[in-house]
C-alpha cells in the first residue's frame, strides 16, 4: 500500500495555464490517485496537499469537499480525512468510475476483453455528433468483482481521438486513466440514463444470473470541453448495485450508487 510519505514523488503537477480551476484539477488528480489504490492507509492532510501541489488551503479544502460530497472521502474531527470504505456508493451528480467503485471497496477486479477494435456504427456516430461512416474504437468487456461477473461494458470512441488506446491492456485498468495517460484528457461532463432491463439469454449467461433477475442498463454520453468523445452502454447486475437518492429540503438532491455483496 502506498504511504502518504511517498505520494509526493508520484504526484502530477497542476497546470497553472489551464482553463480548469486548480481545485477541479486537484480533485481530478486525487481521483486518479485513488483509482490506482493510493491513500488506502492514510489520506493526505490539507497541509500536505498544499505543499505537494502548491495550492492554497482554500483550494485544497474545496477539492476534498467535492470528494466528500460524492461519498469518496469523509472527514472526522480529530481524525482527519480518509477514504470512505463503509459503503460502495457514488454520487451520480458527478462523473464516477465503476473501476474506482470496485477498487475502493477493496475487491480484486479484472476485465475479460471481448473486443478492442475499429468499427463503424451509424447510430453511435450520431450520438457522438459524427458522420455516419466515421471510424470508431469499440471496447467490449465483461467486468468482474472478485470471481463474479459484475457488468457488461461496451464503449465507443472516435478513432481520431482514441486510436492510442488500441495498445492498452484493459484487463485491469480504467478507460479514463488510459485516456488521460495516452491523450492527456478524459470526459469531464455529460449525462447518463438509467433504467431496468430484462437481460437476454446470452447476457444472463455472461453475468451468471438466474432466470427472472434483472439488470440496470446505463447509457452514458461523455464529453471533453463540450465535444462528445464517449458513448457507453453498461449492463450491471441488479443484485449487486442499488441506486440511492439523498435529499434535504432546500438543498440540491444527489443520486448515488451502492454496491452490495
Amino acid at each position: 500500500m502506498l504511504l502518504v510519505t511517498e505520494f509526493a514523488d508520484l504526484a502530477e503537477p497542476l497546470e497553472r495555464s489551464s482553463d480548469l480551476p486548480l481545485w477541479a484539477q486537484l480533485e481530478r488528480e486525487l481521483r486518479r490517485r485513488m483509482e490506482l489504490g493510493h491513500f488506502a492507509e492514510r489520506f493526505p492532510t490539507d497541509r500536505e496537499l498544499m505543499e505537494v501541489y502548491e495550492v492554497s488551503r482554500h483550494t485544497a479544502r474545496h477539492a476534498v469537499a467535492q470528494l466528500g460530497a460524492d461519498g469518496i472521502v469523509r472527514r472526522a474531527r480529530g481524525i482527519g480525512t480518509s477514504v470512505d470504505q463503509r459503503t460502495f456508493e457514488r454520487s451520480l451528480g458527478a462523473l464516477y468510475s465503476l473501476f474506482q467503485v470496485v477498487e475502493e471497496a477493496g475487491i480484486p477486479q479484472h476485465s475479460e476483453v471481448r473486443a478492442l477494435e475499429r468499427v463503424t456504427d451509424p447510430d453511435v456516430a450520431a450520438r457522438l455528433d459524427l458522420d455516419p461512416d466515421t471510424e470508431l474504437i469499440l471496447i467490449d468487456r465483461v467486468r468482474f468483482a472478485g470471481d463474479d461477473p459484475l457488468a457488461i461494458d461496451r464503449i465507443w470512441l472516435p478513432a481520431a481521438v482514441a486510436e492510442p488506446i488500441l495498445d492498452a491492456d484493459f484487463t485491469h485498468t480504467s478507460l479514463y486513466n488510459e485516456l488521460e495517460r495516452s491523450l492527456g484528457k478524459r470526459p469531464g461532463e455529460g449525462w447518463e440514463r438509467i433504467h431496468p432491463k430484462v437481460p437476454t439469454d446470452e447476457e444472463r449467461e455472461v453475468l451468471d444470473l438466474a432466470e427472472g433477475e434483472a439488470v440496470f442498463a446505463i447509457e452514458r454520453l461523455g464529453a471533453c470541453k463540450g465535444d462528445p468523445i464517449e458513448w457507453r452502454l453498461t449492463l450491471i447486475r441488479g443484485d449487486r448495485f442499488t441506486f440511492v437518492a439523498d435529499w434535504t429540503a432546500g438543498q440540491r438532491s444527489e443520486l448515488r450508487i451502492q454496491m452490495t455483496h
